[in-house]
């Protein structure tokens, strides 16, 4: 192989002139020297005066292909090799190198060659080594190289001190971390500076805080760099005080503000919902970068002013991905889930690559809105793009499908994830119970138990669920009984709901009552909730009464007790009941919400409610829907009306039913989809018993799956059954 000067010296001769290098020092010529290119020819100079020897050289060439951009390590290797005593600064140039590059195997290997050498460290050999670890060098041999600092003597050196906590919580140690800087008798600030950062890095914001006002007490004056760690961690505390305090510092020390410091002091305002004060800053800024915007976004957003964080969001010059993401959780957070979708859609034109923490936000926007088809192509794109895929997108994809009613493929992401922690288990405990898999549910939560994995309050709730959507009244209540003693979990008013759902859907009203009586909290529209529905079950008018007369004393514009009670008169025909509480929501100015029902076809969520005619195919939808209920008469169909309140004739009792906004997305589906295509509804209320008996049969004579999620459960139906068992 030909050597490096060699092959430098034979590129140098064939070259023209060049008048850069005459009449001039070899070390100005270095000292000027602009690309590899022309280090390569002053090199091969140098080899030919024999210059290449003196050691400043040496450290000119060694320093320009390591330290500088646009060197070349590869070639500052070769260089290193043909040396035959480096000294030490050589060796600590070609180990910060390697640390610069994200090499830090080969710095580390380097070291231990100037070990083998007999080359003794100095204060600056550890800092540039340990700068380039990753948290898997630092695991493997920090603890030694800490005893190598050990040795030489560096263990009092600031530099070195400082270098060391910061591979310790790298690496993870935090302790180890805290250890080395409390031992550290002549910290300055950047010993603050890095271990305020390595608390912020682990989301110990308290311990943080805690040292910046140890800092403080010190005497020691922040930086611009103290400044925005603070900031940063007030931010995610909320704590307006103490942020408060960190920009009173800024001015009190004259600390010179930048575009950083404040960003930071926008996002920390932003955070504790100070958003006058967060815009006073972002209006009076010199200049503003996409995460100035970003701040004020996401403020925004956060705070449930979507529009306003649309209004700015759309004024800014430049958007990347945390940006677009910020405002499709705005939209998200206050349950704007088609408009969140749009602006995925607009990401997608912009060409901005999302990122792991966008695909979760739009993966909950189609779980909430049933829209099966854009999360596969979701699914389908971060596997072809290699998006991150943690626990949280596979949390999220779980917890799409199970909501979408697709349990086989939820169940597939859980079987190919990886690592799995609590949420990922209560996620699928929680759909497959929803989806009607009671029995799969708890042997689920055998496995989770069994994977030593401690379950939470919701995983409590998702169990108690599986027993109640299937009926398995036994079961549910070993598991609250025992749910302290086994689980050291404390049932809470959410958990004591499950329990009287669970009892009162059964038939067991005056146990369900009893437990609500006994409850050691004061109970909630949630519990009285699910006793007033286990009444309309099992047509118990008297207890309905009471329950919703104390769901009305907690939220009296509660429209859908009214509704519930009005349907309890309805089934029990008393009808004198039904027309004081008529009465009375009139006088209220109290008015039910319709019902509302979304449809995915191509990608598209269609939204139809209750004798909707605004769909651009309506007279084709209502006409499908004539011949469905003609075609299903054939087979027994017959209207269930008992569950209409109003006032009016049978017929106009039957036409109301037929418009119901989950009959006309079960058309709209049938006309627009290829036979053997399975119809997916997401209903925002509990589906009625007609809706309910004729989706069924539907799901027979046109051999179609159809799955409905209304407001509790899915409904499964095929071949003219549903999973439910009718028991809903």
């Amino acid at each position: 192989m030909i050597s490096t000067a060699s092959q430098a010296a034979t590129h140098f001769s064939v070259h023209t002139h060049l008048p850069f290098l005459d009449n001039q020092p070899v070390t100005t010529m270095l000292d000027s020297c602009k690309s590899m290119d022309q280090l390569r020819q002053i090199h091969a100079q140098t080899i030919k005066t024999g210059n290449i020897s003196v050691p400043v050289v040496q450290n000119k060439i060694m320093a320009f292909c390591c330290l500088r951009e646009g060197g070349d390590i590869v070639y500052a290797r070769q260089v290193f090799d043909k040396i035959s005593q480096p000294n030490l600064y050589i060796w600590n140039t070609i180990i910060k190198g390697y640390s610069l590059i994200n090499c830090p195997e080969d710095g580390f290997l380097m070291y231990l060659e100037m070990l083998r050498r007999n080359v003794k460290p100095d204060q600056y050999t550890f800092p540039f080594l340990f700068k380039g670890f990753t948290r898997d060098i630092a695991l493997a041999c920090g603890k030694e190289l800490h005893c190598q600092v050990l040795k030489y003597g560096f263990d009092s050196n600031v530099f070195v001190q400082n270098a060391l906590v910061n591979m310790y919580s790298m690496s993870g140690l935090i302790d180890m971390a805290r250890g080395v800087f409390d031992m550290n008798c002549e910290k300055d600030v950047i010993t603050w500076n890095v271990m305020i950062s390595a608390y912020n890095r682990i989301k110990r914001f308290e311990e943080s805080r805690k040292l910046f006002k140890e800092m403080v007490e010190k005497g020691v004056l922040p930086t611009s760099v103290t400044i925005v760690l603070v900031l940063s961690a007030c931010s995610k505390l909320k704590d307006f005080e103490t942020g408060k305090q960190v920009h009173r510092h800024l001015k009190e020390c004259k600390i010179e503000s930048n575009l950083v410091v404040e960003n930071a002091l926008i996002d920390m305002y932003a955070a504790c919902g100070e958003m006058d004060i967060s815009l006073e800053i972002f209006e009076n800024m010199k200049a503003r970068d996409v995460i100035s915007w970003t701040a004020i976004v996401t403020g925004f957003a956060n705070s449930g002013q979507v529009d306003l964080a649309r209004k700015y969001f759309d004024r800014m010059p430049e958007r990347d991905y945390v940006s677009w993401t910020a405002i499709i959780d705005g939209y998200l957070r206050v349950n704007r889930f088609k408009e969140a979708l749009e602006l995925f859609r607009q990401m997608q034109n912009s060409k901005i690559k999302p990122d792991e923490f966008t695909v979760v936000s739009i993966l909950t926007a189609c779980a909430h809105l049933g829209a099966l088809e854009l999360g596969e192509w979701i699914k389908t794109y971060i596997d072809k793009n290699k998006i991150k895929k943690d626990t949280f997108v596979g949390n999220a994809l779980i917890d799409m499908f199970f909501k979408c009613g697709n349990v086989e493929k939820a169940l597939i992401v859980f079987k190919e994830m990886p690592q799995k922690d609590k949420y990922t288990w209560t996620a699928v405990i929680t759909g497959l119970a929803i989806n009607g898999h009671g029995e799969e549910a708890l042997d689920m939560f055998s496995q989770m138990l069994k994977a030593s994995i401690r379950p939470d309050e919701i995983t409590c709730i998702g169990v108690l669920s599986a027993c109640t959507h299937t009926g398995m009244v036994e079961k549910g209540r070993r598991f609250f009984a025992n749910m302290i003693r086994e689980h050291r979990i404390e049932p809470n008013v959410t958990h004591y709901g499950c329990m009287v759902d669970l009892l009162g859907r059964a038939g067991h009203l005056q146990e369900a009552y009893e437990i609500i009586q006994n409850m050691p909290m004061k109970p909630n529209t949630i519990v009285w909730g699910a006793l007033l529905g286990a009444c309309r079950v099992h047509k118990d008018a008297d207890l309905a009464e009471m329950a919703a007369r104390r769901m009305l004393e907690l939220e009296p514009e509660n429209s859908a007790v009214y509704v519930l009670l009005c349907n309890i008169y309805a089934t029990c025909k008393k009808w004198e009941n039904l027309r004081q509480l008529r009465q009375m929501m009139l006088e209220r100015g109290i008015k039910k919400n319709p019902g509302c029902s979304l449809i995915e076809m191509n990608g598209i969520v269609h939204e139809f409610v209750a004798g909707d005619q605004s769909h651009p195919q309506s007279k084709e939808i209502y006409s499908k829907l004539d011949k469905i209920t003609r075609d299903l008469k054939l087979v027994g169909y017959s209207p269930d009306t008992s569950e209409v309140f109003l006032d009016m004739g049978e017929e106009d009792k039957e036409s109301a039913v037929y418009r119901h906004s989950e009959k006309l997305a079960i058309a709209f589906g049938l006309i627009s989809s290829k036979p053997g295509v399975t119809i997916r509804v997401v209903k925002n209320l509990r589906m009625c018993v007609d809706c309910h008996q004729m989706t069924k049969l539907v799901s027979k004579v046109y051999d179609r799956e159809v799955i409905v999620r209304d407001r509790t459960r899915f409904h499964h139906f095929k071949l003219g059954l549903c999973s439910c068992k009718d028991y809903w």
